[in-house]
């Protein structure tokens, strides 16, 4: 809520964190704020638009996610994010409820035979994970720029095939290992390159990014098959995670919060959930969309603009040591979503 997400919520808010790998296992955002397709793809019954039409809408909200989450952390000083991922995702629940019963965008969720066993064995443990990825990622808001934290992004792919490898999930093979060696170098040098390093906030990012990695992995492991469109998914996780975060605000937040909300105001709250429910909504539409390649450098495009936007926007400085590292490991990024990490 996702991601502002800090993705996707947001991941719904991003990461993103959403966020890319919709056709293949997500490796994003945004902060990207968004949960994650598994092996997911678009019930056919759903609505069709064309790709030209519905990618710039989807680069839109996935920015507007990240940059109006970061307005919310450091211009108007709301700098609660636990509570903030809560909202979203107590939004999101809501929202996901109200598509159900009102319109064929969740007709998916039919398909999904939920037992309890699976809630416990699956659901549960991921979702933990997921929020996780969540607090932590909007967390890093606090102190890194938005620029530097899509950097740090990039280095997700790494983590997952690192992990993948331990476990033996995945052999290790050449064309893998010289991609997490670019990847690696690119994102070395662009924090080497960093004007404003935070070491706390690098060290919470780059948790963010190990959750992130593990619940993907935990995905192909314990739901591997099952296809879950990013709206079917949010339906399901989303309540899970708000339950996990109410649970850990009084531990972190307190009641703090609650007593901003009267300076932020409904209308900023309700928007700023709005955006990143949006986001999940247009992820549904990008999943039958374009070819896996359209979709990989729609998110690199979405990334520079990303970038681009935090330095005319926020004033983030970069150097031109960061544009090496950050252009090196988005070459190797390219390489691991059209070889599909194989």
């Amino acid at each position: 809520m996702a991601s502002p997400t800090p993705e996707r919520a947001d991941k719904f808010s991003n990461e993103e964190e959403l966020e890319m790998e919709l056709k293949e296992p997500l490796l994003e955002e945004e902060d990207t704020a968004l949960p994650t397709p598994v092996q997911a793809t678009a019930p056919k019954p759903k609505p069709k638009l064309s790709a030209a039409a519905i990618i710039p809408v989807w680069i839109v909200l996935s920015l507007s996610v990240i940059i109006y989450n970061n307005y919310l952390y450091n211009t108007l000083n709301f700098k609660f994010p636990v509570w903030l991922v809560t909202w979203h995702l107590t939004f999101a629940t809501i929202g996901t409820r109200i598509l159900q019963r009102t319109t064929p965008l969740l007709d998916g969720a039919k398909d999904v035979n939920m037992t309890k066993e699976m809630f416990i064995k699956s659901i549960l443990p991921i979702g933990v994970l997921f929020s996780g990825s969540l607090i932590l990622s909007n967390t890093a808001y606090l102190y890194l720029s938005v620029s530097y934290i899509q950097m740090l992004k990039a280095f997700t792919p790494v983590a997952i095939l690192l992990i993948s490898w331990t476990f033996r999930i995945q052999e290790p093979n050449k064309k893998l290992a010289m991609i997490v060696l670019m990847i690696s170098i690119g994102v070395a040098l662009a924090s080497h390159g960093e004007l404003r390093f935070n070491l706390f906030g690098f060290i919470i990012q780059a948790a963010a990014v190990a959750f992130e990695a593990s619940r993907l992995v935990m995905i192909q492991i314990l739901l591997h098959g099952l296809k879950m469109d990013p709206l079917v998914s949010l339906h399901y996780y989303a309540p899970v995670c708000a339950a996990i975060n109410l649970v850990i605000l009084p531990f972190t937040e307190g009641l703090e919060p609650f007593y901003e909300l009267a300076r932020i105001g409904p209308l900023i709250l309700i928007s700023n959930a709005s955006v990143a429910f949006l986001l999940n909504v247009a992820a549904v539409f990008l999943v039958g969309v374009g070819s896996g390649l359209v979709l990989t450098l729609a998110g690199v495009f979405k990334d520079i603009l990303l970038i681009t936007g935090s330095v005319l926007i926020f004033g983030a400085q970069i150097t031109p040591l960061q544009v090496i590292g950050y252009s090196i490991a988005l070459a190797g990024l390219i390489l691991f979503k059209t070889s599909g990490g194989k």
